[in-house]
């Protein structure tokens, strides 16, 4: 199974992919690559309203735009508890079936699902999910750390990528500002953690929603996470 070494090693195409766009797809593929699994689903994750949105999903023969699916997690437990336990999880069988909101079993064939999170810091800013596997593969204690791995190390890349123009546009306070906003901080936890007055924190919310042309905080953070700035 993947340890960290190749994980770190395979990882590095995902560094030098030229857009944000590549990025997303070197996920996918570096993550089909490494672990024993046929198809893998990439979602961003905001905590205001603690909504999944999809992006892409890959197998072996086609990349499929999932952007129509969103979801509260909070109703589908599996990948609630991946999220805020910030690790990797998988089920099966009668588990599948009370954890997978009944819209996602779309098959007979499919019984289990792999959820991993991507994580910067103690923050999921994302997570990979699969529901096909190789053939005879087990996903026990030993490949669940292998995934958590995985989104951990992703999501220390994705954090150092943020180089589009509106990351250019805002200041790098206020862009920190809006990546914790997105986390669903407070202003009074912005400020304690930012040793910042909450008169300055709601500064910066202020001018980084005017520089992005929003009408609220929650309409920049979408443009942020529309344009790739936040993951």
């Amino acid at each position: 199974m993947a340890y960290e070494y190749t994980i770190s090693n395979e990882l590095r195409e995902l560094e030098c992919a030229p857009t944000y766009e590549d990025k997303l797809y070197k996920i996918l593929e570096t993550y089909m690559k490494l672990f024993p699994v046929k198809n893998s689903f990439l979602f961003r994750y905001s905590h205001l309203g603690f909504l999944g949105e999809g992006i892409i999903s890959i197998n072996a023969d086609e990349l499929i735009h999932i952007r129509d699916i969103r979801d509260d997690i909070r109703s589908l437990p599996i990948i609630y508890s991946a999220l805020y336990e910030r690790k990797a999880k998988y089920c099966s069988g009668i588990d599948y079936l009370r954890q997978v909101n009944s819209k996602y079993i779309t098959s007979s064939n499919v019984n289990s699902l792999a959820v991993i999170p991507i994580c910067v810091n103690s923050v999921a800013i994302g997570y990979i999910c699969t529901n096909e596997f190789n053939k005879d593969t087990i996903i026990d204690q030993k490949v669940l750390a292998s995934f958590t791995l995985y989104g951990q190390k992703v999501g220390k890349i994705l954090e150092r990528s943020h180089d589009a123009l509106e990351s250019r546009l805002l200041s790098k306070r206020e862009l920190e500002v809006m990546k914790r906003v997105s986390w669903g901080e407070s202003t009074k936890e912005m400020a304690n953690s930012m040793n910042l007055s909450e008169l300055t924190i709601n500064q910066y919310v202020r001018s980084a929603i005017k520089k992005l042309g929003a009408q609220n905080r929650v309409h920049a953070v979408s443009i942020l996470f529309r344009n790739g700035i936040l993951s």
